[in-house]
C-alpha cells in the first residue's frame, strides 16, 4: 500500500469517528438531559467526557495531520479553493468545540452535585445545557459542510 492509500486511509477512518462519537455523545446528553433525571445525567455525562477525551480529541488530531499530510503530498497549497474552506470550517468547529469540553465538564461536576445532595439538576446546568446545544449547531454544520467538499472539491 503506498503513503497516499494509507494517509487517506486513515483520514477518511478518523473523519467518521470525529463524525459518529460527535453526533452520538450529542444525542445520548441531549436525549438524557430531556429526562430531568439527575443519576443518568451525571452517568451519561461522565461518559460524554470520556468519549470526548478517548475519541474526539484523537480524531481531531488524526484529522489536522493527515489532511496537512495528504495536501503536501498531492501538492495542494493550503489557500487553495476547497481545501482553504475546509480548513476554515475545521477550525470553526475546533472553536466550537474547546468551549464545549468546559461546558461538559462543569456539567459533569453539576450532575455529581445534584446527586450527591439529592437536588434537582440546577438552572445553571440548564443554561450551559443549552449553550452547549447552541455551540454544537455551527460544529456540526461545519463538520458536514467538510465533508461534503473532500468528497465534491468544488472549484
Amino acid at each position: 500500500m503506498n503513503s497516499y492509500l494509507l494517509l487517506k486511509a486513515i483520514h477518511v477512518t478518523s473523519a467518521a469517528v470525529l463524525f459518529g462519537t460527535g453526533l452520538g455523545i450529542a444525542f445520548f446528553k441531549w436525549i438524557t438531559d430531556r429526562t430531568e433525571n439527575a443519576a443518568a445525567i451525571q452517568v451519561v455525562s461522565d461518559k460524554v467526557v470520556l468519549a470526548d477525551w478517548l475519541f474526539t480529541l484523537p480524531a481531531i488530531v488524526v484529522q489536522a495531520l493527515t489532511g496537512l499530510a495528504l495536501a503536501r503530498l498531492l501538492g495542494y497549497p493550503l489557500n487553495h479553493g476547497w481545501l482553504a474552506w475546509s480548513i476554515a470550517l475545521f477550525c470553526l468547529a475546533g472553536i466550537c468545540w474547546v468551549p464545549v469540553v468546559w461546558l461538559q465538564l462543569r456539567m459533569r461536576d453539576l450532575a455529581r452535585t445534584s446527586v450527591r445532595e439529592g437536588t434537582s439538576i440546577s438552572s445553571r446546568y440548564r443554561a450551559y445545557a443549552r449553550l452547549w446545544f447552541w455551540l454544537g449547531v455551527p460544529a456540526f454544520t461545519a463538520v458536514v459542510l467538510v465533508f461534503w467538499l473532500m468528497v465534491a472539491k468544488p472549484q
